[in-house]
């Protein structure tokens, strides 16, 4: 009867002293809450360091595709034919304008096929003796290797509910220019950009290299935090640099271009690049300019876009997202 009873006081005591624990760690539990904050987060670091990164990867909506066959490690570009130039520090603009169009967003452009894509605003738009066909067929072959990567992919797969990137004639092809191989992506070849709105706002750079597709695929709105009457598209540097590993030994002359959208405010834009200049082309909430550059430049294009009282509204030297310098 003693054993029993000591058994029930033992057990009385054992619970209370678990319990007297619990709620001590509960008191200490409270009292951290309220005496070990966390020092507050740099916010406006933080956002600067997301816009920028978000540019960098050129993907407003989370969605970025970037593929290109047989791609080696490393940065691509683009080239021109002949080798050699100088390295200059700054560029340096000239009067060398590429063809343009009228500062309207309504220039005529043909209807697109039942499986074609829309026509560029202007023929000058078609660079480098690139036939509206020829484009077509480069746009088409990317499409293609799309839907193919996508059918490749795991059922249960995001990238493949999302679907693909559509059919050609859903799009409108806005440039088209010829790409020579450097050392980080030898061969030559074209490089086809096209846009379409609907169901999102899509832009993509089709590059067609000894006959193999590459693309570069940007999918959602292309403004960012600041509402820029003018914004240069982040990965139009795959139209305007070669790859970081010919730094200062870039295949002069160069054929480069650049492409972004445009607020309908926005009347005229202007590229300068190193030794060339160009006068964009307004095409349906795009400016698309182009030039061939003779000389090494460290420094980005740069861009300057007007209201149609000639007034300046974007410069992108004032632009805190553009990138300036080249890697």
């Amino acid at each position: 009867m003693n054993d029993s009873g000591q058994h029930g006081r033992d057990e009385r005591g054992t619970h209370d002293a678990r319990g007297g624990f619990e709620e001590r760690m509960r008191e200490l539990l409270a009292e951290d809450a309220y005496t070990i904050r966390p020092s507050p987060a740099p916010y406006p670091a933080i956002r600067r360091r997301g816009v920028l990164e978000r540019r960098r990867r050129a993907a407003a909506a989370g969605a970025v595709v970037a593929v290109l066959a047989a791609l080696p490690v490393g940065v691509y570009a683009l080239g021109g034919d002949g080798r050699g130039g100088s390295d200059t520090a700054a560029p340096r603009p000239s009067a060398t304008a590429a063809p343009h169009s009228p500062a309207s967003t309504g220039s005529p452009a043909a209807s697109p096929s039942p499986s074609g894509p829309e026509r560029p605003a202007t023929p000058g738009q078609l660079l480098d003796g690139i036939s509206f066909a020829q484009a077509t067929r480069g746009l088409e072959q990317c499409l293609a290797f799309d839907a193919d990567r996508i059918k490749s992919l795991p059922k249960n797969s995001p990238s493949r509910s999302m679907g693909g990137l559509g059919r050609a004639s859903e799009y409108r092809i806005i440039l088209a220019m010829r790409s020579t191989g450097d050392t980080n992506a030898p061969g030559d070849g074209i490089h086809v950009v096209a846009v379409k709105e609907r169901p999102q706002q899509t832009r993509l750079i089709c590059t067609i290299r000894d006959g193999q597709p590459g693309l570069n695929t940007s999918v959602g709105g292309t403004a960012g935090d600041t509402a820029h009457p003018v914004y240069p598209d982040i990965n139009s540097g795959k139209l305007y640099q070669q790859s970081f590993l010919d730094k200062g030994n870039w295949k002069l002359p160069f054929r480069w271009g650049i492409v972004g959208t445009v607020q309908p405010s926005v009347a005229r834009v202007t590229v300068s690049y190193g030794d060339s200049g160009a006068e964009a082309v307004l095409d349906h909430g795009w400016f698309v300019a182009s030039g061939t550059l003779h000389q090494q430049v460290t420094k980005a294009p740069h861009i300057k876009g007007y209201d149609a009282s000639g007034k300046l509204v974007y410069d992108s030297d004032r632009d805190k997202e553009y990138e300036k310098t080249l890697p």
